[in-house]
């Protein structure tokens, strides 16, 4: 009896350590990664003494802190999955098949961690272009996924043994399954493409989250192809993210959970609160107006969702408003604020499509003004008079709340004027941006202590991880689907129907497969997919990449938060702590709204091109 007593104990222990250790290992290369950008750029600009090397460390660190902040993740069960259907299941096969999804996540995890160790044996030897070994890119990817394993294992074995036997049972029958059907009848196998995808749709809406239901089905394609090293599929999701452009992700997410800890996201709220929260409707407009600014200073739109929706929804309860279509509102401006500079999506599709960045931010800019302007109309409209005047009522002195402002408005200047100066790059901004946050929040507002910072670090490494690794995994299923050439079939047929029909059909049907594909993956696994596959038919078409980028973003931002499925409206949910039943019908009209906007965005292309053209892009 002790002894089976003490064995979860000391389980539990171990994961905790290793918790502890991912969390610091994560932290520890953000901040480093944070150290070699700024120090390279002073050295350049101030003493003209460029630092070879700190594009080939810095793209190193991201890889590492990318993988042990996804272990972090892992641990904590942040990842993301479409769990709908599996709520649709009879309540005595739900343990079942997250059984089966935790065996897999267990299974993915290994065969990343052995491949990427493999890879970086097989690089001895090899060095960067700055004449740095090539295995330290991923050595530090495979210890990251050994942690990753280790969790996975964890919380597989923590599961009734029913059900974890039910898991092997079911994965090991499938396994053998196949392997006779291959043996016995070979000629009437499913092609290696065709396992692929029902293996991805199978496992996705069956709960398994998004970056490994991604990796699954490029794993699948090698496995059963057999013409493929496995180090292939580790090469691939390293090359997903070892790009320097890639790092403005990490650091603009940090950016916005400092922010939320120095206290300049609550001192920028409650100013808008005291300049029109007391007018008809308007608590929503300054949820419209907080996410707005939030979003010209975070690239991640769940921070954003964070910072506003912890202040605005407990104020929307106060003054008995719905809190259901508070959350909707939330959600939807987090939608408008998908082409808001610097949002993540837009480095990630000017990162996969070799679109300036620049020119995708400033191309953004008027169609979210389009949008935020439709949503701030209809919260005056339909609104009403807060009836708690006190609820809204900001806490801290009015020097206090300019003083978070300026602040804020400083950052959002560094952050445009940095890239309409050519000073430095995307990446170099959002690192300097996060060294301006820690500034003012250590030294100006003293919000800042040592372990608040350290926790906020950990926070930023974590939700980059979850980020990166499902940029991983898509790269590595977007390489697979090359092999086969997916792109090509699919831009000669959407050519062929776009010649017969005209653009406009070719405008609808890629805002049709955005938004469908949105909902059932997370944005970034859409747009690396799909933003590749698109683009090039769309310039064939005569449209302007800019143009069509900016629509494809919303199109996906729309999927994105879009009832049942939408992630990012479970996220939002989640935050404003309210059942997704309470927003279905108010999201509805507020999507329908802004799907309204997207189609005159869609076909009126000088709202979009206008500010590029004017600013030379």
């Amino acid at each position: 009896m002790e002894a089976a007593a003490t064995m979860p104990l000391r389980r539990i222990r171990l994961t905790t350590v290793l918790l502890g250790l991912s969390d610091t290992i994560a932290a520890l290369m953000l901040a480093a990664d944070l150290l070699v950008v700024c120090v390279s750029v002073l050295a350049r600009y101030l003493f003209n003494a460029p630092v070879e090397w700190s594009d080939d460390v810095a793209r190193g660190l991201m890889v590492g802190s990318s993988f042990f902040g996804a272990a972090s993740a892992l641990a904590r069960s942040e990842n993301l999955g479409v769990a709908f259907f599996v709520s649709l299941l009879p309540a005595r096969l739900r343990p079942a098949v997250d059984a089966i999804s935790a065996l897999l996540v267990t299974i993915i995890s290994g065969y990343v961690a052995f491949n990427a160790i493999k890879l970086g044996g097989l690089t001895s030897g090899q060095t960067t272009g700055s004449g740095l070994p090539l295995e330290l890119t991923f050595y530090p990817m495979g210890v990251g996924a050994v942690f990753m394993t280790i969790f996975a294992l964890d919380q597989f074995c923590a599961r009734p043994w029913r059900d974890a036997l039910v898991g092997i049972v079911v994965v090991g029958a499938i396994v053998v399954l196949y392997l006779t059907w291959n043996i016995t009848s070979p000629d009437t196998v499913p092609s290696s493409g065709t396992l692929m995808l029902l293996g991805f749709f199978i496992t996705l809406f069956g709960g398994l989250p998004i970056g490994y239901a991604l990796a699954l089905a490029a794993a699948i394609f090698i496995w059963v192809e057999g013409t493929l090293p496995g180090v292939i599929f580790a090469q691939q999701m390293a090359r997903g993210i070892d790009n320097f452009v890639l790092l403005a992700i990490p650091f603009f997410i940090l950016v916005g959970y400092l922010m939320e800890a120095n206290g300049m996201s609550v001192r920028l709220i409650e100013l808008l609160q005291r300049a029109v929260g007391h007018m008809r409707g308007g608590l929503n407009v300054v949820m419209v107006t907080s996410m707005v600014l939030f979003s010209g200073i975070s690239g991640s739109k769940m921070a954003d969702v964070a910072a506003v929706g912890s202040v605005l929804i407990p104020a929307a309860r106060s003054s008995r408003q719905n809190p259901g279509s508070a959350v909707a509102l939330l959600a939807a401006s987090a939608v408008m604020a998908e082409t808001i500079p610097p949002c993540i999506n837009l480095i990630i599709l000017g990162f996969v499509a070799n679109l300036s960045i620049g020119g995708l931010f400033v191309a953004g800019l008027l169609p979210a003004g389009l949008m935020a302007v439709a949503l701030i109309a209809v919260s005056i409209i339909f609104g009403q008079k807060p009836a708690a005047v006190e609820a809204v009522q900001p806490r801290k002195s009015v020097t206090g709340l300019w003083t978070g402002a300026i602040a804020s408005f400083g950052l959002i200047f560094m952050i445009f004027a940095g890239f309409k100066s050519g000073f430095a790059t995307a990446t170099e901004i959002s690192a300097f941006a996060a060294l301006y946050a820690l500034i003012v929040g250590s030294v100006l507002f003293r919000e800042l202590s040592f372990r608040t910072t350290a926790a906020t670090f950990v926070q930023a490494a974590t939700r980059s991880g979850l980020v990166l690794f499902i940029v991983a995994a898509a790269q590595a299923l977007a390489f697979i689907l090359t092999l086969q050439q997916v792109p090509h079939m699919i831009g000669e047929m959407m050519l062929s129907l776009s010649g017969a029909q005209g653009v406009w059909l070719f405008m609808l049907l890629s805002i049709a497969v955005l938004i469908v594909m949105g909902s059932v993956l997370e944005g970034a696994a859409a747009l690396i997919i799909f933003g590749p596959l698109l683009l090039p038919v769309a310039v064939k078409l005569g449209i302007n990449p800019l143009h069509f980028g900016v629509v494809l973003v919303i199109a996906m931002g729309i999927g994105l938060f879009a009832p049942p499925l939408g992630l990012g409206l479970y996220g939002a949910c989640l935050i404003g702590k309210v059942p997704i039943e309470q927003t279905v019908k108010p999201i509805l009209g507020y999507l329908g709204l802004l799907f309204v906007c997207l189609v005159v965005i869609a076909f009126v292309p000088a709202i979009s091109t206008a500010l590029p053209r004017a600013l030379g892009y």
